[in-house]
């Protein structure tokens, strides 16, 4: 999942946002898994919101096919869930995609460290937002916040990508009830 999350943020870069949400949250005791990417890009009619799942409708200009949120559409489907599309011309797009977390065919998460952190990393002027959610534990993070406390320190910085890392990969073992560094 974290690759079609990748392609939902890319999205939405696409649609010229400047600010983008993503909260994930496994609602264990509810049987959910809720992945949903919020953007303030330009949005869309709602026509185009609801052709948007069709693989031949795509906005690229590259190829002709678009494979992002019907393949996300039919994920949903397979694991009992829906995909829900919420767009308004000109005030962006929410896309919620809704699991049902113990199904033998959703996929798992994949490597979210690696996703979140090449979002950051390569969209540093990006107003970015991510918050995880593991039954009653949850961590977030702000790019915003972490451009203010590193000051003129680029978010490309060797050390701070190795630091941005070990920050995600600790909060999520964290979720799970994994061992973490104290230091954190």
């Amino acid at each position: 999942m974290s690759l079609h999350i990748l392609d939902l943020v890319q999205n939405s870069l696409e649609a010229k946002a400047s600010k983008v949400s993503l909260n994930v949250v496994e609602d264990l005791a509810g049987d959910l898994l809720v992945i949903t990417v919020r953007d303030n890009g330009r949005g869309m009619s709602e026509g185009e919101a609801k052709s948007v799942v069709d693989p031949f409708v795509t906005s690229r200009h590259t190829r002709r096919v678009g494979l992002g949120l019907p393949l996300i559409d039919m994920y949903t489907k397979l694991c009992d869930g829906r995909l829900e599309i919420q767009s308004q011309q000109g005030n962006g797009t929410t896309v919620k995609a809704v699991f049902r977390y113990s199904h033998f065919d959703r996929p798992p998460l994949g490597d979210m460290v690696g996703t979140i952190r090449t979002i950051v990393i390569a969209n540093p002027s990006l107003d970015f937002n991510y918050c995880h959610a593991v039954g009653t534990q949850s961590f977030s993070l702000s790019t915003r916040e972490i451009v203010e406390a590193l000051g003129d320190v680029p978010l490309s910085f060797p050390d701070v990508i190795v630091w941005l890392g070990e920050y995600l990969k600790n909060n999520l073992a964290r979720l799970y009830g994994g061992v973490t560094d104290e230091n954190d």
